[in-house]
């Protein structure tokens, strides 16, 4: 029997980033580092039961809008709740704002960003996951800062964002204002980060061991 996957997902319906297929890239390369092949697809009729059976964790890379049918949300909510894990990026909180356990998959629904990328400083909450134990106590980052419909709950945080460093226009959600965190959901691990806009975001080192860390922190258990 073939060893599980990882399956990359970057079906959209709504916005769709120009960094998609340099993440898509990223994320296969990381895959196979952690011992993973990895299969791209943007057709969800892979979220059933069976062709599940074939993977460890899904990645949904920045997809948008509703992008799965009521059948193919079934699928993915035993798949994530039966064990398997879910790794979220950056648009990923722009999906499925229709479906209500999708808000408690990903955590919290996107609701805007200041203009373009802009410099800023990220604080680490959490030095001793894989996902930022690489990271300084303050990372000095360019991305688009996303803000949330509220914090998410029943998480652990991992990285904030200073709103002091840049410019949060309309969309200050004042202190805290976390960017990344990740969670239990039964049987299941799930990870979220809302960077990762730009193509050049998937050539940077740090980013990268972010991601990383990211995918490995949902992969289950051996």
């Amino acid at each position: 029997m073939a060893s599980p996957a990882i399956l990359v997902f970057t079906k959209t319906t709504g916005f769709r980033h120009d960094s998609i297929p340099a993440g898509t890239e990223a994320v296969e390369r990381i895959a196979a580092e952690l011992g993973f092949e990895a299969e791209h697809t943007e057709d969800s009729s892979v979220y059933n039961p069976v062709d599940l059976a074939r993977f460890a964790a899904t990645v949904w890379l920045s997809p948008s809008g509703d992008v799965l049918d009521e059948l193919e949300r079934a699928a993915l909510a035993d798949f994530v709740t039966g064990g398997g894990g879910w790794c979220g990026v950056h648009g990923a909180s722009t999906a499925e704002r229709s479906w209500p356990f999708f808000t408690e998959l990903v955590g919290a629904r996107f609701i805007g960003h200041p203009p373009g990328c802009t410099p800023g400083e990220i604080e680490v909450k959490d030095a001793e996951h894989a996902a930022t134990a690489h990271l300084p106590k303050r990372w000095s980052w360019t991305d688009e800062w996303y803000s949330f419909d509220e914090r998410p709950a029943n998480v652990d945080v991992l990285l904030e964002v200073d709103e002091d460093s840049y410019d949060t226009a309309d969309l200050a959600m004042g202190g805290p204002h976390p960017l990344a965190w990740h969670r239990r959901l039964e049987s299941g691990r799930c990870f979220y980060t809302a960077l990762g806009h730009d193509a050049s975001a998937y050539a940077d080192a740090d980013f990268l061991a972010h991601l990383k860390g990211g995918l490995q922190s949902v992969l289950p258990t051996k």
